[in-house]
C-alpha cells in the first residue's frame, strides 16, 4: 500500500504521459496479437491454395503491422520514461525537502547514512519500478488475456494447456515473492550500513591514520560488505532458480501444443495454419506471463524501498515553523532565557536546567564551563536547532517558535564548533548567508576574521575553490572563514561556538580587538574554552551540569565564584588572570 500511494501521490502531474503509454501499449499489443492471425491465414489460405495473391496482399498488410507496432512500442517507451524520470526527480525532491525539513534530534535518530540511501537507492528502486511497470506491466496483462482470447478462438480444445501452463508459472511466481520480500528488507538495511562505515571512514580517515586503525576499520568494512554480499548471493540464487523453471515450463508447453496439436492435425480437427497460431498464442501468453514475473521480482525490493521512503515521509518534526510570519521581525536582537529546561530524548536527566538570562544589543555575552556542561546545546535553543520542553526563548519578546524560518535566519547567525564548508569556492560559502554581498564586503569579513592575508596568497582569492567539508584549507583558516561567513550576513545576533579554539594566541588577540567594531549594536553570544578569550566580556555565564552557577564580568566572577576561578586556575597563572 505504501508504494501504491507513494507513486499515485506523484504520478498526478504527470497523467498524460501515463494515458499516453497506455494508448499506445494498447494499439502495439493488439498489432502483437494481430500477427499470428494473419500468418495462419497465409498458410491455410494462401500456400494451401496456391493462392499467391493473397500471400503477397496479406504479406504487406503484415509488414504495416509490424512497423506500426513498432513505431508505437518506440513511442510508449519514449513516453513512459519520461514519466518514470520525472516522478523520480520529483520524488528525490521530496526527500530532500522532508529531510531538510527534520529537526536535528529526527535527523539524528534516522543517521545520516539512511539518509543517504533513502534519498538515493531506495528512490531509485521506486523509480526503476514504475519505468518497467509502464514499459511492461501495462502490455503484460493486454497480452496475456488477448492472447488468451485468440488462442481460444484458433483451437478451445487445446485450452487446457493454456489454464495449465499459466496455472503453473503463477504458483511459481508466488513462491519466489515469498522468499524474495524479507531478502530485499535485508538487502536495504545492509546498504545502510555499508553507508553508514564508509562514510564515517572517510569523514574521520585523519583519526584513522592517527592512530594507524586501519586493519581495524578495514575490517569494519569487510563484515558491512560481506553481509550485502550474502543477501545479494542468496537474492541471485533465487534469479538463477526462477528463470530455468520459467524456461522448461516455457519448452514443456510447447513440446504439449505440438504432441496434442499433431493428433489433432492428423484428426481433422484443427487446421496446420490454426495449430501454428495456437503455438504463437500461447508462446506470447508465456512470454506476458515472463514479463509480468520480472516485474513481480522487482516488486517485492521496491515495496521495501517505498515503505522506508513513507516512514521518513510520515516523520513528524518536532519544531514546526510558521509558513507566514505572525509575529513581527526582531529588529534589535535582545535574546531572553525565561526558566528553558531541555534534555535529548531518552536521557536520564536533562542537559540544560532552568536556565534564565539575558543577552543585551551591543554587549558581548560569555558561556563558560566544563565539558558537557550543556554549552553547545544552550546555543541551539537560542538558533531554535531544537524546542525547550520547559520556559521559553525570546528574541525582542517573541518566541522563537513564533518566527519563520527566513526571519531567524535574517535574525541570527552561527559560526559551529566544528566549522563547515561546502564545496564551491571561498566567495560562494562566504556568501551563504547573504547572497548579493559584494567582493567588498567579503573582503572586509576577511580582515575582521584575519583571514584576508591567506585569502590573497591564494592562486585565485575569492575565486579559489573549496573541496567538500573545506578539507583543502587547514583547521585555523576553515574557522575564520566561517568566521567571516557569519560576519558577512550582517544579522542581529552573532552566536560563536567555541569558535576561536584552532587559532594561536596572537591571532585570537587580533579577532577579537577587531569584532567590536564589525559587531557594533548586534547581540554577541560566545561559548569558549579559554578564558583569554573572554575577559573583556560584558557578562559572563558559568555554567555548571546544565545550571547557571555564576554569572558577571571575568573580575567579579575571579573574586567570587569557585567554579569560575578553579576554570582560570587551570590555565592562567595569578599574573596572567589579574
Amino acid at each position: 500500500m505504501a508504494l501504491l500511494r507513494l507513486t499515485l501521490h506523484y504520478a498526478r502531474p504527470y497523467w498524460g504521459w501515463i494515458a499516453a503509454v497506455f494508448v499506445l501499449q494498447l494499439l502495439a499489443t493488439i498489432a502483437a496479437l494481430w500477427l499470428p492471425s494473419l500468418n495462419a491465414q497465409i498458410i491455410d489460405r494462401g500456400i494451401a491454395q496456391g493462392d499467391t495473391d493473397f500471400i503477397w496482399s496479406t504479406g504487406g498488410l503484415m509488414l504495416a503491422v509490424s512497423f506500426g507496432q513498432l513505431a508505437a512500442a518506440v513511442a510508449a517507451v519514449y513516453c513512459g520514461a519520461r514519466a518514470s524520470m520525472a516522478i523520480g526527480r520529483d520524488l528525490r525532491r521530496g526527500v530532500y525537502r522532508k529531510v531538510d525539513s527534520l529537526s536535528t534530534l529526527e535527523a539524528t535518530r534516522f543517521g545520516a547514512g539512511t539518509l543517504i540511501t533513502r534519498g538515493t537507492n531506495d528512490v531509485q528502486q521506486v523509480q526503476m519500478l514504475v519505468l518497467m511497470t509502464l514499459n511492461f506491466m501495462i502490455s503484460a496483462p493486454i497480452m496475456a488475456v488477448g492472447g488468451i482470447i485468440m488462442a481460444l478462438r484458433e483451437d478451445a480444445g487445446m485450452s487446457w494447456l493454456v489454464w495449465a501452463s499459466v496455472g503453473v508459472l503463477a504458483v511459481i511466481v508466488g513462491f519466489l515473492v515469498r522468499l524474495l520480500l524479507p531478502l530485499f528488507r535485508q538487502m536495504q538495511e545492509r546498504v545502510d550500513d555499508i553507508n553508514s562505515v564508509l562514510r564515517e571512514q572517510i569523514m574521520g580517515i585523519r583519526v584513522v591514520r592517527a592512530f594507524v586503525r586501519e586493519p581495524f576499520e578495514a575490517a569494519r568494512y569487510r563484515v558491512a560488505n560481506d553481509n550485502i554480499t550474502r543477501i545479494s548471493v542468496q537474492v541471485g540464487n533465487v534469479f538463477v532458480l526462477m528463470f530455468p523453471i520459467i524456461m522448461m515450463v516455457l519448452h514443456i508447453a510447447t513440446a504439449a501444443v505440438l504432441w496434442f496439436g499433431g493428433h489433432r492435425v492428423a484428426a481433422g480437427d484443427v487446421e496446420v495454419g490454426s495449430l501454428t497460431a495456437f503455438l504463437q498464442y500461447l508462446l506470447q501468453i508465456l512470454v506476458a506471463v515472463m514479463m509480468g514475473v520480472f516485474m513481480v521480482m522487482m516488486i517485492p525490493r521496491a515495496v521495501v524501498c517505498a515503505e522506508r521512503l513513507r516512514e521518513l515521509f510520515d516523520t513528524e518534526s518536532t519544531l514546526a515553523f510558521p509558513a507566514e510570519a505572525t509575529a513581527a521581525t526582531p529588529h534589535r536582537g535582545r535574546v531572553e532565557f525565561d526558566g528553558v529546561t531541555f534534555g535529548f530524548p531518552g536521557a536520564e536527566r536533562p542537559v540544560i536546567k532552568n536556565v534564565s538570562f539575558t543577552a543585551e544589543p551591543g554587549k558581548t555575552t560569555a558561556i563558560i564551563g566544563s565539558t558537557g556542561s550543556g554549552k553547545t546545546t544552550l546555543l541551539g535553543l537560542a538558533l531554535r536547532l531544537f524546542d525547550p520542553q520547559e520556559g521559553s526563548v525570546r528574541i525582542d519578546g517573541e518566541p522563537v517558535s513564533a518566527l519563520t524560518r527566513e526571519q531567524l535566519a535574517r535574525t541570527v547567525s552561527l559560526v559551529p564548533q566544528r566549522p563547515y564548508l561546502f564545496s564551491g569556492t571561498i566567495a560562494s560559502n562566504l556568501r551563504f548567508g547573504k547572497s548579493d554581498a559584494s567582493d567588498e564586503e567579503l573582503w572586509e569579513a576577511l580582515r575582521v576574521a584575519q583571514g584576508e592575508d591567506f585569502v590573497r596568497a591564494k592562486e585565485h582569492g575569492l575565486e579559489e575553490p573549496v573541496s567538500q567539508g573545506g578539507t583543502s584549507v587547514s583547521g585555523g583558516q576553515r574557522q575564520r572563514l566561517s568566521i567571516a561567513r557569519a560576519l558577512v550576513a550582517k544579522p542581529l545576533i552573532y552566536l560563536f561556538d567555541d569558535s576561536f579554539s584552532a587559532l594561536d594566541v596572537a591571532t585570537d588577540a587580533r579577532l577579537r580587538a577587531a569584532l567590536p567594531a564589525a559587531t557594533e549594536g548586534a547581540t554577541t553570544i560566545i561559548v569558549a574554552q579559554r578564558v583569554s578569550t573572554i575577559t573583556e566580556a560584558d557578562q559572563i555565564l558559568v555554567l555548571e551540569d546544565g545550571e547557571i552557577v555564576g554569572r558577571g564580568t571575568h573580575d567579579e566572577l575571579l573574586a567570587a565564584n569557585e567554579v569560575y576561578q578553579e576554570i582560570v586556575r587551570s590555565q592562567l597563572d595569578e599574573a596572567e588572570a589579574a
